[in-house]
């Protein structure tokens, strides 16, 4: 039946490896060994560049992106164990898979390219057939791979992803100074019980969206989702100077997204929403929590229930943005904040002066 034809041939498509095409590069000091290698690359579909020594590999990986690297042991000025090492330290070229070519009496020297790293090795001169197989086969292992990678970040940010590549994973964490953000719709309850489900979900995909871009636009990474509200962090996993006055000018960013956007329903006849933004900063337990099976990373820590004290005191005082002191003896001039007194967190023995940003439009309780 054609649509069975049909279905077959998208899935043999998708599915089936010797239809993945890459960009290669073929290094090796012996011009026609690349040549011969470079045409039949070709032929096969793939796009293929060179590099006559294992300096000009190096440039070239770090110059442009590569499905894979056939690499030759023996070059002069840099050889192909020292091209193999830099590539397995350098977070953003180890997962491209490396073959090494080599002389067949040279396979004592293909083991050492293993154990550093290499995918993969072919004898010269190579075999056509041998040469599509190891080829497709290492494509896909890096094609899954990448899969994971993006999959890994659409359940992360970036920054976390970039840590989980550098680092591994591994249960536990690290003393770190960060800034902590928490932010949230104010009357979200009252919203969800006079709206109905789809209006709901599609407001909070545009604050997520409206929010999101101004976190990550200054630096932050979205640690939590909590309903009609979200945790974010300044200074980690990844160190950021001046953590305090991002996550300052962010907020300030997301207050005025809210306000453009408050407009735009003013001018739909729906309600305006408002939110409350809590800032603090100091020192927490950051790494990665849970099990094997499933794990976040998250920051624990004074400073983070803090910033979650702050957020809820910005309702009594009808301001939309709180900061600490910690917070505000980093931030430069050119940030206005105003004295709000001093503050008796939950949980906290002393009180903490607080201070607010200015803005224009006051929270309307």
């Amino acid at each position: 039946m054609p649509w069975f034809k049909m279905s077959w041939r998208s899935w043999s498509m998708v599915h089936n490896p010797s239809n993945f095409k890459g960009t290669l590069l073929v290094v090796d000091d012996n011009k026609v060994n690349r040549l011969l290698l470079g045409r039949n690359l070709e032929q096969q579909g793939h796009t293929v560049d060179f590099a006559e020594n294992g300096r000009q590999a190096i440039e070239k990986l770090q110059g442009r992106r590569f499905d894979m690297v056939l690499l030759d042991i023996q070059m002069p000025e840099m050889d192909g164990y020292q091209v193999l090492e830099i590539i397995v330290a350098d977070s953003h070229l180890r997962d491209i898979p490396v073959i090494m070519t080599t002389a067949l009496e040279e396979l004592d020297s293909v083991v050492k390219c293993i154990e550093l790293g290499a995918e993969d090795y072919l004898t010269k001169p190579v075999n056509p057939v041998l040469l599509k197989a190891r080829i497709n086969a290492s494509l896909e292992k890096k094609r899954l791979r990448d899969q994971q990678r993006e999959l890994i970040r659409k359940f992360t940010s970036d920054e976390v992803a970039e840590d989980l590549q550098e680092s591994g994973f591994a249960l536990g964490g690290k003393f770190v100074d960060v800034t902590c953000m928490f932010a949230d719709i104010r009357d979200f309850t009252t919203f969800t019980e006079n709206h109905l489900p789809e209006e709901v979900i599609e407001l909070l995909n545009t604050f997520y969206t409206l929010m999101f871009d101004a976190i990550i636009n200054h630096g932050g990474i979205i640690n939590q989702m909590m309903g009609d509200g979200l945790l974010a962090i300044f200074g980690a996993p990844a160190e950021q100077p001046d953590h305090c006055t991002h996550a300052v000018e962010a907020a300030m960013e997301m207050i005025e997204l809210i306000d453009m956007f408050n407009l735009e329903r003013s001018a739909l006849g729906k309600n305006k929403i408002n939110i409350g933004i809590g800032i603090a900063s100091g020192r927490v337990i950051a790494g990665f929590t849970g099990t094997t099976h499933r794990a976040t990373y998250t920051c624990v820590g004074d400073t983070v229930n803090l910033a979650s004290r702050l957020e809820s005191y910005t309702k009594v005082v009808g301001q939309r943005i709180l900061i600490e002191e910690n917070t505000r003896r980093s931030l430069g001039p050119e940030i206005l904040v105003v004295e709000q007194g001093p503050f008796q967190a939950k949980g906290k023995s002393q009180s903490v002066e607080v201070f607010s940003i200015p803005v224009e439009q006051q929270i309307v309780n």
